[in-house]
């Protein structure tokens, strides 16, 4: 018994007098604290390091609003009031005075290029008649108008860059299609005239249709503080790269109730090469009249299909017409893609090249057809629609 106790008690002190030698010259060794996983490479240019904490979430979005926020301006829009047909009569003059204050509107831009084009809502500069915008350094320059899209309501400027200057600090185009819900993002613009103002929050929804907003609407929707101010601004990734165009909120109040609508960059990039390069959108059309299927309009029709769009009106000698589309007929994909609204399919025919070819499969009856479809250029809407 005695031998044994003399061996425990040489074993205990061999290791106490292990630990006290990897203690003093080794204590990285006895950690056994929960580490910090940090990505990124603290290099010149680079992003900085993000620390991760539990699951893998973000701590601080700072090296996506540092990257992104330069290229996030303000922008105030002049407007001439009409002029009041009882302008003239002693009493108005009395009550209203005689001069004619032009109305100002606030919104945000998001410079897309370092030689000075800007993408912002078609709303925030309607019908302006002097454009200002106050770039991040607080340099204020006039901004002139390239092209409106009113149908996407989006709208490209453009503010010279003196030569030699330095250039614009152009975002960095995402990708809005690989969006998830859940997905973190950074809305950045000028709310309320405050001064831009950077807001968190998540993808709350992605192809939000049936605002009654635009005529093409595919909205990313997020819960990211969106207020007055804010349209015509940046929505961006936790890498600082733009994945939309703030354009709306609901709101019973006029300011965020977390209800928020973006335009997906890859729909305003579209627009933004369009009006840059021929001064106008080119969108397809085939000429026909939508309708939303629902169960029981399929019911009601004995129609075998429980998903598409039904085709109530056809245009006569339209391209629809010409491939053999008839009323009563079910779209139920675009080129491939399947449609299961109105919206959707508009957006399908919309995106394809004017002349170019695409194949429609339609449920007609008990069959099913494939339709060769030559694509027309959408005509332009008429101001008053």
């Amino acid at each position: 018994m005695r031998r044994f106790w003399l061996i425990f008690s040489q074993a205990v002190t061999v290791a106490v007098a292990i630990v006290f030698v990897l203690e003093t010259f080794k204590p990285e060794w006895l950690d056994t604290r929960a580490t910090v996983t940090v990505i990124g490479a603290a290099t010149p240019g680079a992003s900085r390091p993000v620390a991760l904490g539990t699951g893998g979430a973000p701590m601080s979005y700072a090296s996506a609003a540092k990257r992104a926020a330069p290229s996030v301006v303000s922008v105030v829009a002049n407007k001439s009031v009409q002029r009041a047909p009882h302008r003239g009569e002693p009493w108005f003059k009395r009550f209203f005075g005689d001069g004619e204050e032009p109305v100002s509107g606030m919104g945000s831009a998001v410079i897309v290029s370092t030689d000075g084009y800007l993408l912002t809502n078609n709303h925030v500069v309607e019908r302006a008649d002097d454009i200002e915008v106050m770039l991040g350094d607080n340099q204020r320059s006039k901004a002139r108008i390239v092209g409106t899209d009113p149908d996407s309501d989006l709208a490209v400027l453009k503010v010279e860059v003196p030569a030699g200057g330095r250039p614009l600090p152009a975002v960095t185009f995402g990708d809005a299609e690989a969006l998830q819900v859940g997905d973190v993002v950074l809305a950045i613009g000028n709310p309320f005239n405050v001064g831009q103002t950077v807001t968190s929050g998540i993808v709350s929804a992605i192809g939000r249709t049936g605002l009654g907003l635009n005529t093409f609407e595919n909205f990313i929707q997020t819960d990211a503080a969106i207020n007055p101010g804010n349209s015509g601004g940046a929505l961006v990734d936790v890498q600082g790269q733009l994945l939309g165009i703030n354009t709306a909120i609901y709101s019973r109040s006029g300011g965020s109730m977390g209800i928020g609508f973006a335009i997906p960059v890859n729909t305003a990039r579209q627009v933004l090469d369009g009006l840059i390069r021929d001064g106008v959108v080119t969108r397809g059309w085939i000429g026909v009249q939508p309708s939303d299927m629902t169960p029981e309009l399929a019911e009601s029709l004995r129609l075998k299909v429980d998903h598409g769009v039904l085709i109530t009106g056809v245009l006569e000698d339209g391209p629809a017409s010409a491939a053999g589309m008839r009323a009563g007929d079910v779209v139920l994909a675009v080129a491939g893609r399947p449609v299961a609204n109105t919206s959707q399919l508009l957006n399908a025919v919309a995106a394809l090249k004017p002349q170019a070819r695409a194949v429609f499969a339609v449920q007609r009856g008990d069959r099913q057809l494939s339709l060769d479809v030559k694509v027309a250029q959408r005509p332009k809407a008429r101001a008053s629609e």
